[in-house]
This record gives C-alpha cells, structure tokens and sequence, in this order.
C-alpha cells in the first residue's frame, strides 16, 4: 500500500499554508508551477535526448527552474539549497517513455453512510481530519484505490456511486509539485471503524455540522461531499480552462 501518509506534502498544504508578507499566495504558487513545469520538461528531454549538446541544455534548464523554486521557497519560508533540486530532479530521470515526467495521482474517497455523516480520518503527524486518500496503485482502477485505501484506513467496505471532482492539486494549492486528485463519493456497505495503526490517529463517522476540529478543505469539499451523500447526482468538478492557458489562475467549476 502506498497512502498519502501524514508527512506528505498534501496533509501539510491542506492543513495550513505558510506564507510570508513579501509575496501573495497566488503568486508564489505560480513560481512553484512554472519550476516544476520547466524542470518536467527538461526531465523528460533528458530521458528520450542521446545528443550531449541537448543533455547540457536540458540540464541547464534544470538549474534555472530549481532558482524559481529557490525564490518560492524563500517566499514561504522553506529553506533548501539550489543544488538540492537539481540533484533531486536529476535522480528521476528515466529512459525512454518512463522518462517522460507526468503528475502523480492520489485518489480521495467521500464515504457516507445511511444517518448522512461522511467518514474521516485523522493524520498523527500533521493532526488534521481528512476523508481517506491514498496514492493510485498500478494494478488498480481509479475506483478499486478508493475502495481499497478505505477498507486499509478505516476498516470500513464500501462500493464507489460517482466522480465528485478532479483537479489539479497543485494549482489548488495542496502539493509543490505536480498531483491529480480524484475524489469519489462512496457508499459505506459494512465493515467497522479500525483505523490504520501507522495511518491514523483517530477513525470516525461525522455530521456536516459536527466536523471535527481541524478538518481540512472542508469549505472547498464539505458542500458536494454531503450533497452527495444526500442522493444528488452531481456534475464533476474540475478546473476550467485558463486564458490563456498558463497564467490565468481559477478556481474549480463543473
């Protein structure tokens, strides 16, 4: 199994965001995008290029995108040194079509059950209450992950009824590097609360007025989470098209 464990970068961002005064939140995500954007580039580049001219190109490319994630880093208060991502960027290269640099994928799961509550779990390290996710497995279907990660979690069964969302977590903040998240709603079909021993600090069924004290991203997952446990059929959300592509920044729609 491969969870979002609770040092994960997506339980931190979803848990708080540090940022300082001497630049805007959007502003330095944007640093963080276009850093890993440009370093995926290269990655990929590096991975298919046999030509030594290209490979010193690439690799300079790498070097300017790790001084834009330097300068975000700074702007948040992270402190690593350049080099560090250079090196880190240069260890992922692959060959070939495994050298093509694409987001990982997380699966996240909105269970509920017949009294309407929505299932959570609480992380032991960053101490936020969130709805079960984990990283997709190969093997598995995008549904199977969640069905899995759920029963490994929360020692609840459950069967997927629809797609609330997918998007793009690094534009809505959560992670510093590239990640999708697909989020289903779930219905709980048997089982009993057990959480993981390494996973979780807390296990629990939850009303929409009765969350717990730190759970994360409900403003944003909360209203469509418990429409759906309520039986509304609903669209999937995701980000609209920007325009122009690159620089716009939105907030989901669908």
């Amino acid at each position: 199994m491969y969870s979002l464990r609770w040092h994960s970068p997506i339980i931190h961002a979803l848990g708080s965001h540090i940022v300082s005064d001497a630049a805007p939140l959007d502003f330095t995500r944007d640093l963080v995008r276009w850093s890993e954007a440009l370093a995926a580039i290269a990655r990929t580049g590096l991975g298919f290029t046999e030509s030594l001219y290209e490979r010193e190109r690439f690799e300079e490319i790498l070097h300017v995108a790790a001084d834009i994630k330097a300068a975000a880093d700074d702007a948040l208060e992270v402190r690593r040194e350049q080099a560090h991502f250079v090196q880190e960027w240069l260890e992922s290269v692959g060959e070939g079509i495994p050298g093509y640099v694409t987001p990982k994928v997380a699966i996240g799961a909105v269970v509920g059950n017949d009294a309407g509550q929505v299932l959570l779990v609480k992380r032991p390290d960053a101490g936020i209450w969130l709805y079960p996710t984990g990283w997709a497995d190969v093997g598995y279907s995008p549904a199977e992950v969640a069905v899995k990660e759920v029963l490994e979690e929360t020692g609840i069964e459950c069967e997927p009824v629809q797609v609330l969302s997918v998007i793009d977590g690094q534009r809505m903040g959560f992670t510093r590097f590239g990640m999708y998240m697909v989020l289903f709603h779930c219905r709980a079909t048997g089982g009993s609360l057990q959480g993981h021993p390494l996973e979780t600090d807390g296990v629990g069924w939850f009303a929409r007025d009765d969350l717990p004290h730190g759970t994360a991203g409900a403003s944003w997952w909360g209203p469509m989470a418990f429409a759906a446990i309520d039986g509304a059929q609903l669209a999937a959300q995701f980000e609209p098209v920007r325009q122009p592509i690159w620089r716009t920044p939105d907030q989901p729609s669908g």
